[in-house]
């Protein structure tokens, strides 16, 4: 008598198999890329050396590096974008801190400052963030720059604190609602919830040199050691997690009518070849801001300070003159 199985059963067999060799796939894949947070302590040793310092604001211990001429009565102050750090801006500072008091600083959920104990990442808050930083350390007025969310986060400082503000610094600054022509992988995994919490526990080397490469105009000019520290203020402990907190509190534009109203002299420098905020969005600046003026590095992308840090710089000297 011939044994023939159900097909039902056949079926049934057939799924557990897959759902099996999934779960194995899956496994293999965590114990690969499997990458658990460092300690701020662990980190501070290599990227964190002099003259980086550690100031409290509202329960929060930020990294600061304060550099150049003490007496300088408008200090210049660069907030990086996320995912990145106050090494992004390194060059610019070692090119103008003989000439300027420069202040640079990890905002939180990134670098080595991470989280916010009350998860609050909306951009107003960063904003609020940035003049208690600074009224901490004893600095009324300042000029004032930033690269992407550190872009927004600079001139909506702008608009709360006018008077403080001797010059807008935007560099492809985030503001207006946007729609990317392509964005860096790590950011569309950290904006799915429901991979949580594989993207707080893995980092494939490969996603994070993606990532990077994604904002450069010229991917070829991103170095291991540039991944490396990209990587590095990844692990963080809970800046992974803080990260997918901050895109869940994202809305781009909801800030943008106060754009007009800042009469503070502005420069806008923006990357030709940015992909993650096109740059129609510096036309709309330097159209929304009176009197600002609009430099476009043609060939950079979304980070020219970091890509061509001599050029960009050359274009803040002359506006600072």
């Amino acid at each position: 008598m011939q044994n023939r199985s159900h097909p039902g059963k056949r079926l049934f067999v057939l799924l557990a198999g897959l759902c099996l060799a999934i779960v194995c796939v899956a496994g293999l894949a965590l114990a690969v890329f499997w990458a658990p947070d460092k300690s701020v302590e662990e980190l501070t040793a290599l990227w964190a050396p002099a003259p980086s310092q550690f100031i409290t604001v509202n329960g929060i211990s930020v990294h600061v590096r304060d550099e150049g001429l003490r007496d300088d009565p408008a200090p210049i102050v660069l907030i990086h974008g996320t995912s990145a750090s106050l090494h992004t801006w390194e060059a610019w500072v070692a090119a103008l801190k003989g000439q300027h008091r420069v202040i640079s600083m990890d905002i939180p959920a990134f670098g080595l400052t991470g989280p916010r104990p009350d998860a609050d990442y909306h951009s107003p808050a960063y904003a609020r963030f940035m003049l208690d930083l600074l009224d901490t350390m004893k600095v009324g007025h300042f000029i004032i720059g930033g690269n992407s969310l550190g872009g927004e986060v600079a001139w909506q400082v702008a608009v709360a604190a006018p008077q403080r503000v001797e010059r807008l610094i935007l560099v492809d600054a985030g503001g207006y609602a946007f729609k990317p022509v392509s964005m860096p992988l790590g950011f569309r995994l950290a904006r799915m919830q429901q991979l949580s919490w594989i993207t707080e526990h893995t980092l494939p080397h490969h996603m994070m040199e993606a990532s990077v490469r994604n904002v450069y105009g010229d991917p070829e000019k991103v170095t291991p050691a540039l991944v490396e520290r990209y990587t590095a203020m990844t692990l963080r402990a809970g800046n992974r997690h803080a990260l997918g907190q901050r895109f869940q509190q994202t809305d781009p534009g909801a800030q943008a009518a106060s754009i007009k109203s800042i009469r503070i002299p502005t420069l806008i420098i923006w990357g030709g070849q940015d992909r993650l905020i096109p740059p129609e969005n510096a036309k709309r600046f330097n159209e929304d801001i009176a009197g600002s003026k609009l430099v476009m590095f043609d060939k950079l992308g979304h980070v020219p300070h970091e890509e061509d840090p001599a050029a960009t710089v050359a274009a803040v000297k002359e506006f600072l003159k």
